[in-house]
């Protein structure tokens, strides 16, 4: 599973008619309206505001509207695309201003379609999509004799958020990759003769 980490966008233009897809990274349903009302007041002189969104760790909250367009011919299109991208936690909108010829079912499922994929490719282009990778929280506590080793130790490790609190022994928390977590549990145990647990 890959996620978003910045804003991309793209424009295409079929039969005169402007298609401006955008990608925003986004964390929640709430975060997802919030964006979409905004975007409908910055384009509130467009044709359409056609959204779909991808939320959850697992891919597991899914939305999507046609605004207006015939039904199945925006959203749809739209939200297949981001599902077959494989990536969560990521808004798209496109935005269409009418240019005076009718695209039929057809032609609309394909121009929202190819929006949708030309700003996906830009975003993987730029490398604005990276691997989700999960992780899980840990905390121990270390007398002083051993904290220079424990420092050691996880800096061989995938280890983001550290804090440390130093009173009578030394309280430290962090987060490291999941697949990380019984091997550095294992190391810590076996540096300090079993006296620090994870």
């Amino acid at each position: 599973m890959n996620y978003l980490t910045e804003y991309c966008s793209t424009e295409l233009n079929i039969k005169n008619s402007r298609f401006i897809a955008e990608l925003f990274p986004v964390t929640s349903q709430m975060e997802a309206r919030e964006l979409l009302k905004m975007q409908k007041n910055k384009y509130a002189d467009s044709t359409h505001v056609v959204h779909a969104f991808v939320i959850g760790k697992n891919a597991e909250i899914l939305g999507m509207s046609d605004d207006g367009e015939p039904s199945g011919t925006a959203g749809r299109p739209a939200l297949d695309v981001l599902k077959g991208s494989n990536c969560t936690n990521v808004m798209l909108t496109v935005t269409r201003y009418f240019g005076g010829t009718l695209l039929g079912t057809g032609g609309l499922v394909k121009a929202y379609g190819d929006s949708c994929k030309e700003v996906l490719n830009l975003a993987f282009e730029k490398n604005f999509v990276k691997p989700l990778i999960k992780k899980c929280e840990f905390s121990f506590s270390t007398d002083y004799t051993l904290y220079e080793k424990c420092k050691r130790l996880m800096s061989n490790f995938s280890i983001t958020d550290l804090f440390e609190e130093f009173e009578t022994e030394i309280k430290i928390k962090g987060s490291i990759v999941e697949t990380e977590f019984e091997n550095f549990a294992k190391q810590l145990i076996e540096l300090s003769n079993g006296k620090i647990t994870l």
